[in-house]
């Protein structure tokens, strides 16, 4: 009879575990969703800043005939807005945002190449995009600039923004919503990291955005990933204990 009960709770132990589970993995698809949308439509934004910027180029180029450099940095440009739009719409989790803005890296340097062959000036060097808002193009310039409550860092900018930080102003910063709130990209949370690495590369994000995007909001979201993920390894280890006591008792008679 003793040996009943402990199978009996045995039985609950692994049930429980395997609904935490489920539960555990249905939060995160629905994180997951809930994130992505506001990453989605931030990509297409930006996605739609460089058909802009196309076709002030094919303003400022009509009539004019390229030669073979800028007729590459062009088409170069056009592919990239067209990788960019299918990559957009092929998004199915924020992380996929990485890409997308890799791809529009590329297309404004480009952009900037064709500029510089047609003015007859030196290619320009590939710098990071303005760490404020990347759709205001090729940073300049880095400047040291000192976010509310944090430390001062060096940040690369475009030409305006800069002028704004040594001015002592506010620079033109993206603002995106999370929750109820209008904060800068920059500090919306974990959803944007994949989207500035995109932009900026690992290496330099991690000197730009230390303790920012992980700052205020995106320190909530870590630690709701913690207790997920301690609350996965108490369901594994409920479930391996429960594996482990059913093959103990599959040698008794009850």
């Amino acid at each position: 009879m003793t040996g009943l009960v402990i199978l009996i709770v045995l039985a609950a132990l692994v049930v429980a575990a395997v609904v935490a589970r489920r539960s555990s993995q249905q939060r995160e698809l629905d994180r997951q969703r809930a994130e992505l949308e506001p990453v989605k439509k931030l990509a297409f934004e930006d996605i739609t800043a460089l058909g802009v910027d196309l076709q002030a180029l094919d303003l400022d180029l009509a009539g004019r005939e390229l030669g073979p450099g800028e007729n590459a940095d062009y088409q170069r440009a056009l592919d990239a807005y067209e990788s960019a739009k299918t990559a957009g719409d092929a998004m199915t989790r924020p992380d996929d945002v990485r890409h997308v803005t890799e791809i529009l890296e590329d297309g404004r340097y480009a952009i900037a190449c064709v500029r510089a062959r047609v003015a007859g000036d030196p290619l320009p060097t590939r710098r990071p995009p303005c760490f404020f808002d990347p759709r205001h193009g090729l940073s300049v310039v880095d400047v040291p600039w000192t976010p509310p409550g944090g430390a001062t860092r060096d940040v690369p900018a475009c030409a305006l923004d800069a002028e704004r930080v040594h001015a002592g102003a506010e620079p033109d910063s993206r603002m995106v919503m999370v929750g109820s709130q209008r904060v800068p990209y920059y500090e919306g949370g974990r959803a944007y990291a994949p989207y500035a690495t995109g932009y900026f590369g690992m290496s330099t994000m991690n000197l730009m955005f230390a303790g920012l995007m992980f700052g205020s909001f995106g320190g909530f979201d870590a630690l709701g990933d913690g207790i997920g993920a301690l609350g996965d390894g108490i369901g594994d280890g409920i479930g391996s204990i429960g594996d482990g006591v059913g093959d103990l008792f599959d040698g008794f008679d009850f």
